[in-house]
């Protein structure tokens, strides 16, 4: 396995602990997504893919409805994606995307956070060029051969397929998102939740204490309202 199943494996257990919080970043995905490309899900392949991701969050259908009226009644130009990047203690890279109103708020809260936790927010591309965009899709296992749909997709940017608990897992380059979304479309594939990572090209091993030290800016982090998902290069499978 590489490194994308490696890193699926240490976040698995680190998933948004309170739905509410879950469904209010999905949520802000759907105003992004619609300010984007529309309130149409059938010209706008972002927004279905985050329908996708609410179904398998168990999001209401009258949330999703209500998120989706919501983007269209509302003036949501002010709305946009900034990424921050910064390095928390012990030299771990840290790297937070956030969907935000308030630009000026947003970098404050999380500059905060970084120098309450003996870190530092950094410049822009401080820290990004040590992670690779990926976008992963997660497909209903109907008994494909993944080695098979691995030779398939091939052609379409996949680096990596493999199945687990959930279906069968495809990552890919962040540009390949398109294309493989539409491969999996136009072969009547079940699109059971897709979405986008950053992968750390190299991780950091730390001791206990220093893991706790990561996870404490990590939780402050996360916790703010703008938050939509944080990535870092700490070790989550080695302890030293």
């Amino acid at each position: 396995m590489g490194r994308a199943f490696e890193f699926r494996k240490a976040r698995k257990m680190k998933r948004w602990g309170k739905m509410a919080k879950t469904f209010s970043r999905i949520g802000k995905d759907i105003v992004m997504a619609i300010k984007d490309g529309g309130p149409d899900p059938v010209s706008n392949s972002r927004l279905r893919a985050v329908i996708q991701n609410a179904k398998a969050a168990n999001m209401p259908k009258e949330n999703v409805e209500r998120a989706i009226k919501k983007a269209k009644d509302k003036d949501t130009s002010n709305y946009k994606e900034v990424v921050l990047e910064g390095r928390g203690p012990h030299g771990i890279a840290i790297l937070v995307e956030t969907a935000t109103d308030n630009n000026n708020r947003t970098v404050a809260n999380i500059r905060s956070y970084f120098n309450k936790c003996d870190g530092a927010l950094g410049t822009a591309g401080s820290v990004e060029f040590m992670f690779d965009h990926t976008c992963n899709f997660r497909i209903a296992n109907d008994g494909t051969d993944p080695e098979e749909l691995e030779l398939e997709l091939i052609d379409f940017g996949a680096e990596e397929v493999f199945v687990d608990d959930d279906g069968i897992i495809v990552y890919a380059p962040f540009e390949s998102f398109g294309a493989i979304q539409k491969y999996f479309e136009d072969n009547n594939k079940e699109i059971l939740s897709s979405g986008f990572e950053r992968i750390p090209q190299n991780t950091m091993p730390l001791n206990e204490e220093q893991r706790a030290d990561i996870d404490k800016l990590l939780e402050k982090i996360e916790e703010d309202e703008d938050t939509q998902n944080v990535y870092h290069n700490m070790d989550e499978t080695e302890v030293v």
